[in-house]
């Protein structure tokens, strides 16, 4: 099994004094795995590790049943999309893609032949003569898969890739991270809860360097239920509520306001609901003491 997954086991990782990820152990297999945490919370740090730009303090890492120090095997079968992407902006999005090929040794007729598929699956294929500082913001991140598959690796690290873009954008950027994890393990780090919820059948959950859950979607949800509540009040007592309850979303309609929120003992005259994602998410959070309302507080 460990030629086919990433196995991380006790690991560490210090910046001087401060721990940002603490004994971490976590499996990870073929297809979409969502890692999600507030920012800061020390996912960018897990990525890099993985990705071999960032060492180690100690633990053991495995990609595919090799050992992270062997840096340059672990490069050939991995893609990474950072968090913070990007390329030359006076090239054409072709032209970047072959200098980069050509700058990891890739050449031939099927090298080029491959970046025309990489482009119609990113769905660049009419901005392939476009220069890349001309391209949005979603343009840019789908070339940044691009890259991240130019050498068809078996792993594939993205980084926050849908912050900032717009709906639209995100859906289609989703489905195609979708598309590629049929063949690979494709992680997905990301501090929105609807990206894990759309694309990822298990996930993990980052708080302060910690790992918190480890475990499918559908039992982060379930492991929720009995604890979320609604609540219909006045407008004028959203104040008052926010600073009483762990507040996960808030409806209004005229003078009514409809509260939902986490509790782990029965509130008079609320009603328990069905959990979501981001019930669920925000569960664990106060489960350890760090959970951040609505109103930008910590508990």
């Amino acid at each position: 099994m460990t030629e086919n997954t990433i196995e991380i086991k006790n690991l560490n990782k210090f910046y001087g004094k401060k721990h940002a990820l603490k004994n971490i152990n976590l499996t990870i297999e073929k297809g979409m795995f969502g890692l999600l945490g507030r920012n800061g919370a020390g996912k960018t740090t897990l990525m890099r590790i993985l990705a071999t730009t960032l060492q180690k303090s100690d633990g053991e890492v495995k990609i595919l049943g090799t050992d992270l120090k062997n840096t340059r095997n672990i490069r050939k079968i991995t893609g990474y999309l950072p968090q913070e992407f990007s390329m030359y902006p006076s090239m054409s999005v072709y032209d970047a893609l072959e200098y980069l090929g050509i700058l990891s040794g890739m050449s031939g007729k099927n090298f080029r032949e491959n970046i025309d598929k990489l482009l119609s699956t990113v769905n660049l294929q009419e901005k392939r003569n476009v220069k890349i500082r001309s391209l949005s913001g979603g343009m840019k991140r789908r070339l940044g898969i691009a890259q991240a598959l130019l050498h068809n690796p078996k792993i594939l690290i993205v980084d926050e890739p849908t912050a900032g873009l717009d709906p639209e954008e995100r859906i289609r950027f989703r489905n195609l991270l979708s598309e590629v994890a049929s063949e690979r393990i494709v992680i997905l780090s990301t501090h929105i809860v609807g990206d894990i919820e759309a694309t990822c059948e298990k996930t993990a959950i980052l708080n302060a360097g910690e790992l918190i859950y480890n475990g499918t979607v559908e039992n982060l949800i379930k492991n929720a239920e009995g604890n979320v509540y609604t609540l219909e009040a006045d407008r004028s007592e959203i104040i008052v509520l926010k600073k009483k309850y762990n507040i996960t979303g808030i409806q209004t309609s005229g003078n009514k306001a409809f509260i939902r929120f986490i509790s782990d003992t029965e509130v008079k005259n609320a009603k328990l609901c069905t959990p979501n994602i981001e019930d669920a998410y925000m569960f664990y959070l106060f489960e350890k003491g760090s959970f951040v309302n609505i109103s930008g507080g910590e508990i």
